[in-house]
């Protein structure tokens, strides 16, 4: 006879990792405890020496599959003589959150759902220990039913009978309801007052649905925007409330036997849309089917998505047909997520309200998610996947980063690890910045720690870094370029050196111009050396430059032609303005009056849009340079393109991109098509990764910013720089956009802290 103390770390909670282990002691005739506990899942047992080693196994090999076992640690103890095996329920204590994100219903609770004679048939908030709500109803760690906002729903005794039986698949299920002691449906007018409830709530907001109404339905991590997504009318409102004219709305189907008739999906792509976590999944659409053109206009990608709760399940196991299903939010605020902040900020946009009075501990959006280079990539980060765990290997000082001020969303760095939170979006409004401090304190206070230091980016007018400033704490600010950097080779364990190729739109540079076309050296302790960029040239116009892609042209030709007015009138940018809007913009250009110099390859993808006539004027953050990549990707590879070369006399380097457009503006005189120039773009871009790489003479390439979102250019550089005998990696559990930044800023300011603990 022995006893075993095993500490159990990883996504271990929220898992149904307690009824598995307490499963397996039954079985080997151990007894014991288990409990979650802030150090991981912690398992007192004792038995046969052969038998305690047969367990020890089980939990590394046989554990449930939404679990993920980091380390298993054994320590011996005095064995007690305990007669059973039994849970235990542990303090709030806090800790680093080793809970699972939330779960789309798993196929057992979807079947009692449409099954007539189950006692949860129809009810929409059902749960067992393999699915339903974690994150999103966690109040504080470790995780148990006291701990979550059903916490005030008392089991009923057919519940709490599930709940104790070890043999049910329910046992120790804390998210566990039925339709006797559960949450229930509201369904509300726009301005609040009650409609139905129940059952019949849920029948009226689908013949709703059917009228081509809006409804606003409380879901997992906050409101949802809902209209049928085959009604151009329904979608034209939506937008037209919304302020939404242009950017993609994502799409809900009621099952995987829609994919077929809306999309061309690869079996990566489908893996994706049919995993637990319930992502929305770009997909290639298909021409003639039957979703509104309003849909995703003038674009061939969609966000496709499945039921994400019971909720959604049945609403659209009633309707038979594909949703919209979009952020709950007015323009520039965040989620919306009790009934009250539905009714006063939502009133305007829906026609009715489907609520409940299950609480929301914490707002998530949805995740998106794309197949690029044949690997999933994280383009936000969010239900199903937040919060995100990622080892650091060295201690330090327990810091908080705040993010950007675009997709911002915050981080933690504790002893081993950093946590990552969900996208909590743009700071445009003091909601938004509300929001994002009080997820950020959420987040130190469920791991139970307090805050020594908070990072931000170095922009001094960022809504974040004044946030940072407030704070109360020693405050790090850091290179935006070099976040971007840091946070993609600690996603991936790479300490350095390294080489780190960081484009993306514009990010404050330390030389005070707008970075955006970087490559930077990063050291061993993460430090960086800007070892080149791309050429610059000035902005007209500055911040309204990034709304206007014609404004990034008249700049690109203003630095091409040096200033000469005759060949600026020339030009093809010439017919893109008024005369009084030449006259203002060139003036700027030639004092350099608000018209800043920027290394940005986000702003040449925009003058290459204005050039080719895809894009003057941007309807959302990054949509030219989505067609682009669109245009790029249906033109193909038929022909070479000249590179960018490298200017060596320069310290650093800058990567000319005046034959690239003495190729472009030939392109354009000829009358050639826009998917020609968009992939003379894209293969310059890959040449020029190459020529960076062997500059900087490192094997390791990390390819990472916001213009890495774009899969051809993902897939072109990593591609050439593999033929080049470089090893390329990117961003793929975190966003390579801004909404990965706060990784990046906690390693950094951790490890430059390290000389205040006396490392």
């Amino acid at each position: 006879m022995a006893r075993w103390r095993l500490v159990v770390t990883g996504r271990v909670q929220g898992v149904g990792f307690r009824p598995f282990v307490a499963d397996r002691a039954h079985r080997l005739g151990l007894t014991g405890t288990v409990g979650n506990t802030p150090e991981g899942v912690v398992i007192e047992v004792e038995g046969m020496d052969a038998a305690l080693a047969a367990f020890r196994a089980t939990l590394e090999h046989e554990a449930p599959a939404a679990s993920r076992v980091d380390a298993i640690t054994v320590t011996t103890a005095p064995v007690s003589g305990a007669t059973a095996f039994r849970v235990v329920q542990s303090p709030n204590q806090g800790g680093a959150p080793a809970l699972a994100p939330d779960r789309a219903p798993c196929r057992d609770c979807i079947a009692e759902l449409r099954d007539p004679a189950a006692r949860r048939y129809g009810y929409p908030f059902t749960a067992c220990t393999a699915c339903g709500p974690r994150w999103s109803i966690a109040t504080a760690l470790p995780w148990d039913r006291v701990h979550t906002t059903l916490a005030g729903f008392p089991l009923c005794p057919a519940c709490q009978t599930e709940y104790s039986d070890p043999a049910d698949r329910r046992f120790r299920a804390e998210a566990l309801a039925c339709p006797d002691c559960g949450p229930q449906l509201t369904l509300r007018a726009s301005d609040g007052a009650e409609r139905a409830t129940g059952d019949a709530a849920l029948r009226a907001a689908v013949t709703a649905l059917r009228e081509g109404q809006i409804l606003a339905l409380k879901g997992l991590g906050g409101f949802q925007l809902l209209v049928d997504a085959g009604s151009e009318t329904a979608v034209a409102r939506l937008r037209a409330r919304k302020q939404r004219p242009e950017k993609p709305l994502a799409v809900m189907l009621p099952d995987s036997g829609w994919l077929e008739r809306l999309a061309r999906v690869s079996e990566s792509e489908r893996a994706l849309l049919l995993a637990p976590e319930a992502p929305i999944v770009l997909v290639e659409c298909q021409l003639g089917g039957p979703l509104a053109t309003g849909v995703a206009p003038a674009l061939s990608r969609l966000g496709l998505m499945l039921p994400a709760t019971p909720l959604h399940q049945l609403l659209l196991d009633d309707l038979a047909r594909p949703v919209v299903c979009t952020s709950g939010n007015r323009h520039g605020e965040p989620l919306c997520v009790d009934g009250e902040e539905a009714v006063a900020r939502l009133r305007a946009i829906s026609d009715l309200i489907l609520d409940h009075d299950r609480p929301i501990a914490r707002a998530q959006d949805d995740s998106v998610f794309q197949v690029a280079a044949g690997r999933a990539q994280c383009l936000r980060l969010g239900r199903g996947y937040a919060p995100l765990r990622v080892p650091v290997p060295e201690p330090g000082l327990v810091t908080l980063a705040l993010g950007g001020h675009l997709k911002a969303a915050p981080a933690l760095a504790l002893a081993s690890e950093v946590v990552v939170g969900a996208h909590v979006g743009d700071l445009e409004s003091d909601p938004s910045l509300r929001r994002l401090q009080g997820e950020a304190r959420a987040l130190g206070a469920l791991c139970g720690v307090s805050v020594n230091q908070v990072a931000c980016d170095q922009h001094p007018d960022y809504a974040s870094t004044r946030l940072a400033e407030a704070w109360g704490t020693p405050v790090f600010p850091v290179q935006h370029h070099h976040a971007h950097a840091v946070a993609c080779l600690a996603e991936h364990g790479v300490r350095g050196p390294a080489l780190a190729l960081v484009w993306d739109g514009a990010g404050l540079g330390e030389d005070g111009t707008l970075w955006g076309g970087e490559c930077l050296d990063i050291d061993v302790d993460g430090g960086y050396r800007r070892i080149g960029h791309l050429r610059p040239f000035r902005l007209p116009g500055g911040e309204a430059a990034i709304r206007e892609p014609r404004r990034a042209l008249l700049g690109l030709l203003h630095a091409h032609f040096d200033g000469d007015p005759d060949a600026l009138d020339a030009s093809p940018a010439r017919g893109l303005f008024t005369p009084d809007e030449w006259r203002t913009l060139t003036m700027a250009l030639g004092r350099g009056i608000n018209a800043p110099w920027t290394s940005s390859i986000g702003r040449l993808f925009d003058a290459v849009a204005a050039l080719s006539g895809l894009r003057t004027k941007a309807g959302f953050e990054g949509q030219a340079a989505m067609l682009v990549q669109q245009a790029a990707e249906a033109e193909g590879e038929a022909f070479d393109a000249p590179g960018l070369p490298l200017e060596p006399a320069a310290t650093p380097w800058r990567a000319d991109w005046g034959p690239l457009m003495e190729s472009l503006l030939a392109d354009h005189a000829a009358s050639a098509s826009p998917g020609r120039m968009a992939a003379r773009l894209h293969a310059a871009l890959a040449r020029l990764a190459v020529d960076a790489a062997r500059a900087g003479g490192m094997d390791s390439v990390a390819l990472t910013g916001g213009c890495f979102q774009n899969r051809w250019l993902l897939e072109h550089c990593s591609d050439a720089l593999q033929k080049a005998g470089f090893h390329p990696f990117w961003p793929q559990r975190i966003p390579p956009n801004d909404g990965g930044l706060a990784l990046g800023q906690a390693v950094i300011a951790r490890r430059a802290a390290a000389p205040m603990r006396g490392d």
